[in-house]
């Protein structure tokens, strides 16, 4: 007896990669030509959402805008289809997060080719005019070779200038991950570059030391330890990082914008130029890569 498969439109639904909550990422074969795709597709449940639906608009609209090789390609929205779905890149199953599982250790070794790239992303991102206001270690896909896309343009938005900017007010919903707010996220003020710069500062907080900057013993504990609490040291868990890394992440995780990097390209430019660590780390025996198919990237189907 052949083996029913289930199709949106052309795509055929190889593997499940990711469940979240509202959406599922599938790697998927395009009939026609053979062709690999990851697919975001709304979950049943949230089909019909229309807020839902409006997420998977705005990730689109901004993804397509963004054209470069650290930054995941985006192809069609489906909108007609049983369940609406976007058509991705497809690369490694991979993110920052699941790499640090094994503890700072796991990616050391070429964290600064992961840095510099993650860096890349986010610069031609703010060059363009957009505001990630999502940067955490879950949206930076890595391969096996170190090699980084930035994903998740679903609460991205373009930075407002003029009467827009001097009349906007503050935001209504305050969107975003707690653990990597800035302050003025968390405020609902409105957003430009720097605040991605903040929260990317906390992303290479937890790149050596396995964890991020704050914790909370409630959200409301977490969010104003972002808005009040000292900026901690990484040294504190992790002695083989340099103080001049230290620096870097004390000043892009400044409460005030004004005190951290005006952009993510001058970080770029100091990043450059900044040793992470007094010792080279040591490629590991066996890491977290293992534990994912060939290459890091997705298997092929039965």
């Amino acid at each position: 007896m052949t083996k029913v498969r289930d199709f949106l439109g052309p795509y055929r639904l190889a593997r499940l990669i990711r469940m979240g909550n509202s959406c599922q990422v599938w790697e998927a074969i395009e009939s026609n030509t053979g062709e690999r795709f990851a697919l975001k597709v709304l979950r049943p449940d949230h089909r019909s959402n229309k807020e839902e639906i409006n997420f998977l608009k705005n990730e689109y609209a901004v993804g397509k805008a963004l054209v470069h090789p650290h930054i995941i390609k985006m192809y069609d929205l489906v909108l007609e289809s049983e369940s609406p779905f976007l058509v991705l890149e497809l690369f490694s199953e991979l993110n920052m997060k699941q790499a640090l599982r094994r503890g700072p250790e796991s990616i050391a070794y070429m964290l600064d080719k992961i840095i510099l790239q993650s860096c890349e992303s986010l610069w031609c991102m703010h060059d363009k005019g957009f505001v990630h206001c999502d940067i955490k270690p879950d949206n930076f896909l890595v391969s096996r070779d170190g090699e980084v896309k930035l994903i998740d343009f679903t609460i991205s938005q373009k930075v407002k200038t003029g009467l827009a900017k001097l009349f906007g007010g503050k935001a209504k919903n305050i969107s975003g991950t707690k653990s990597y707010m800035s302050p003025e996220q968390i405020r609902g003020s409105q957003l430009e570059q720097r605040s991605d710069v903040y929260s990317f500062g906390c992303v290479l907080f937890e790149l050596v030391t396995g964890k991020p900057p704050y914790t909370g013993t409630s959200p409301n504990d977490l969010l104003n330890k972002h808005l009040s609490a000292p900026i901690p040291s990484p040294l504190v868990s992790n002695d083989n990082v340099t103080p001049e890394y230290a620096n870097v992440i004390k000043k892009a995780m400044a409460k005030k914008a004004d005190q951290r990097f005006d952009s993510m390209w001058e970080l770029l430019k100091t990043m450059r130029v900044t040793k992470i660590f007094k010792k080279p780390p040591r490629i590991p025996d066996s890491s977290i890569f293992d534990d994912f198919q060939s290459g890091g990237r997705l298997s092929k189907p039965e």
